[in-house]
């Protein structure tokens, strides 16, 4: 998930949340909806004063001069009629991109803020710090920001074959690009050369960066990469991967969603390929 287009992200919450404003309202990992299962929508702050919802509020920022405000509910906050709650991935394709990145950028910033409220260092409750999204301990001054997990993709060629793997938790028959965590002291292409061997036993070469983006499950940044495979036959991690093999790319497999970082990197390189 990108920034959108016209989105000025801030932090300081204004005097009043305008009726207008975009509100992507948290019970626990599941956003606030309005409608049925074809008219999705995300509601606007007037919504949630008349069914007089309430939690921590977070500005987020404004896009395209609307502002955008993210809730923190209880965990036994109400359904109200015409209204329900769902996870993130059920707003692909129903609301739009920008909207959903925004979403997906509101559940990071509450879930930072459930997870901090407390001194990791000496137990003190913590306070938001005014100036910056980050909270800080009063007691000994620890200031805790946002978690972001550094996470790789790659995408080995071999001439025109790709190497692409399924995870047990995909959908049955769906193929992506490997990932991992990077682990403290590496580099991203460290970890794409460990993870790739751990995963499915083979060395790479030729590294070259793609693309980043977001990815709020739960505070993920993939950064995407293309490798060509330098030796080694695939020998997978039965923990980490279902089944792992080179595919032609004239015969792939079902792959993941036009918004994942995954398939952008998997028919760039197809497109690339096809023309050497």
């Amino acid at each position: 998930m990108h920034t959108p287009e016209g989105f000025d992200p801030q932090h300081a919450l204004p005097g009043d949340i305008p009726p207008d404003a975009h509100v992507f309202a948290f019970r626990s990992d599941r956003v606030l909806v309005r409608g049925g299962d074809d008219d999705v929508a995300i509601p606007q702050a007037a919504v949630l004063a008349e069914a007089a919802l309430a939690g921590g509020a977070h500005f987020l920022g404004n896009l395209g001069g609307v502002p955008c405000v993210a809730y923190d509910l209880a965990e036994d906050a109400p359904e109200p009629e015409g209204m329900r709650y769902l996870g993130l991935r059920s707003l692909f394709l129903k609301v739009p991109d920008s909207l959903v990145a925004i979403a997906g950028r509101a559940f990071q910033v509450v879930d930072f803020d459930r997870t901090h409220r407390y001194c990791g260092r000496c137990g003190t409750p913590t306070q938001r710090k005014e100036s910056e999204r980050a909270r800080e301990c009063p007691a000994c001054g620890l200031v805790s920001y946002p978690r972001v997990s550094p996470a790789m993709m790659a995408l080995v060629t071999r001439g025109k074959e790709l190497l692409l793997a399924r995870s047990h938790r995909f959908a049955t028959g769906v193929y992506s690009a490997l990932a991992g965590f990077v682990e403290p002291g590496e580099t991203i292409e460290d970890c794409v050369r460990r993870e790739v061997r751990e995963e499915v036993g083979v060395d790479v070469a030729n590294i070259t960066y793609f693309s980043s983006q977001s990815w709020p499950f739960p505070h993920s940044l993939m950064i995407a990469y293309t490798a060509e495979h330098a030796g080694g036959d695939i020998r997978i991690d039965d923990e980490e991967i279902a089944e792992a093999r080179w595919f032609s790319i004239d015969d792939l497999p079902k792959l993941p969603s036009h918004l994942s970082i995954a398939r952008r990197l998997i028919d760039a390189t197809v497109a690339r390929l096809r023309e050497q």
